[in-house]
């Protein structure tokens, strides 16, 4: 019994210090353009009191506008959106130094891809020009291979400028890793695929659909914790339309505006990501708005609008949550600088903490502990 109680103890100190961690990597990517960006930025970031330093830069990237590490911290994947030219590039990562180097790329299959994810199998893109996914198998030194699977999108919706076609706006893995969620702006469609990642070229298999509002423009969607429930960001309407979700079919339960209710300008809803303890939600607004809205999250997954917050500076295209809850990064496309907000995690509240990174066009963040 003795040596049992050693051994939990022993255990409960390892797992209170892996949680204590403070050092990690903080990967952007970006729009490149002379003497703005000049690919993939890696800064050393603590999340104690969001001290920052740049590590290194990848350069010669062409528009690594999103990017994703792999679940062992060992590869960095990243879009090259470039129109018809577009690729998608691997890199091998060391969680130590925080270096990339390149591997190889591929054709994307689809113009402009503007996210993707990664597994130990597969990456898949989601092409937005292109209307399609991408799907890409990994070789064992995480080398891309050949796309071994294109599926594509037809059709519009009701807003004729900006919904005359398909336009794939994001993938995401569900919760239990069955299935891929495809969010196509341009139909107005939320698609479900079976994911059969082991297959040769047959990787997804369509399982069930639903429409959304024309003319809403679904852009991201993100799950609660515990994978009960949904939330979407509408881009066009500037709407949150929340879902209840079982075994990859979603049902709608509210849609709420992230607008202030006397709001008259221009919308462009961005990004959506839930704190680590599920109760609070915050999107982002472009256009003339500039701005994060807080809500708080029920436990039946309905959301309340706590306020909105002025993310000071133009374009809010993507943000991000620290792994401590204590920081949201809020990267600015047009501006050229990442703001630091401290989080309050009793209240989701947000205040500026006079800490900027000033970087071109940071469109995308993914945060990746350090190894000593």
């Amino acid at each position: 019994m003795k040596n049992l109680i050693c051994l939990l103890t022993a255990t409960v100190c390892f797992l209170s210090a892996k949680a204590q961690q403070e050092d990690y990597h903080l990967v952007i990517g970006t729009y490149t353009a002379p003497g703005k960006s000049e690919g993939i930025y890696v800064y050393d970031f603590n999340t104690s009191d969001a001290a920052l330093r740049l590590n290194n830069v990848e350069k010669n990237v062409i528009n690594p506008s999103f990017l994703t590490i792999t679940p062992d911290r060992k590869f960095v994947y990243a879009v090259n959106e470039d129109g018809d030219k577009s690729m998608v590039s691997a890199f091998s990562f060391d969680a130590v130094t925080g270096k990339l180097g390149f591997l190889n790329k591929q054709k994307a299959e689809g113009a402009d891809p503007c996210y993707l994810i990664a597994d130990d199998k597969n990456v898949l893109t989601a092409n937005y020009s292109g209307g399609n996914i991408g799907v890409f198998g990994r070789e064992a030194n995480g080398a891309l291979t050949p796309a071994k699977q294109v599926v594509q999108h037809t059709g519009s919706s009701i807003n004729k400028a900006r919904q005359s076609s398909a336009h794939v706006h994001m993938v995401r893995f569900s919760p239990d890793h069955r299935y891929i969620i495809s969010n196509d702006l341009g139909k107005d469609m939320v698609y479900t695929y079976a994911y059969h990642q082991d297959s040769p070229n047959e990787v997804l298999v369509l399982k069930d659909s639903i429409s959304v509002k024309p003319g809403s423009g679904p852009r991201h969607i993100i799950f609660s914790s515990n994978g009960k429930f949904a939330y979407l960001i509408q881009e066009m309407t500037a709407e949150v339309t929340v879902f209840s979700y079982n075994d990859g079919i979603f049902k709608k339960i509210q849609e709420i505006s992230m607008l202030a209710k006397d709001f008259k300008g221009e919308s462009g809803a961005a990004d959506i990501q839930l704190s680590a303890d599920g109760k609070f939600l915050y999107v982002s607004n472009r256009g003339t708005a500039n701005t994060i809205t807080t809500f708080a999250v029920e436990s039946n997954g309905h959301l309340i609008n706590k306020g909105l917050t002025s993310t000071l500076g133009k374009g809010p295209r993507a943000f991000v949550i620290d792994p401590s809850g204590n920081w949201l990064l809020v990267g600015h496309q047009y501006t050229n600088d990442v703001v630091i907000f401290k989080r309050n995690k009793a209240t989701g509240a947000l205040k500026d903490s006079g800490k900027r990174i000033s970087v071109g066009a940071p469109v995308c963040f993914a945060f990746v502990l350090k190894d000593k």
